[in-house]
């Protein structure tokens, strides 16, 4: 709930951070209003613009830059390790991680519980997706099989 006002809060915070510029532009639109910056206009082929417009305009791209920040999700690359249940397969995840003592690099693994419509089988290397819990275990999506396994 306070997420949400605060998030609100931050569009409103935007808007009013734009809004100077919207009344910067009104004096431009103030000369299209007149008879003579209509005739000005019309004979170069741009529309009079209203100040209602402009900041309808301005609201709604604040209103898009809120909405989009949320639809990156986290996508990793592994390779399918058991494709033995319906539906999903258990993928493995190795990635390099330097040793704070020695300095070298050592390969770390994780397994992720994934839901595969996709049909992948054991060895094949895929994109799985963050997503909502599934089932108890299952949080991540099959998206793409990168490379069939060598058989």
């Amino acid at each position: 709930m306070f997420r949400r006002k605060k998030k609100e809060e931050e569009a409103a915070a935007q808007v009013n951070e734009t809004a100077p510029e919207v009344q910067e532009e009104a004096p431009a639109a103030e000369a299209l209003a007149s008879p003579a910056g209509q005739e000005e206009a019309a004979v170069a082929g741009v529309e009079p613009a209203t100040a209602d417009a402009q900041a309808s305009a301005s609201v709604d791209s604040a209103a898009k830059s809120v909405a989009g920040r949320s639809g990156n999700r986290v996508q990793k690359i592994g390779i399918v390790a058991s494709d033995k249940m319906q539906k999903t397969v258990l993928v493995r995840v190795d990635r390099l991680v330097r040793h704070p003592k020695y300095r070298r690099y050592v390969r770390r693994t994780s397994k992720f519980m994934a839901h595969d419509d996709l049909g992948s089988t054991t060895g094949d290397r895929v994109r799985i997706v963050e997503t909502r819990p599934l089932s108890a275990r299952k949080r991540w999506r099959v998206v793409e099989i990168v490379q069939k396994a060598a058989k």
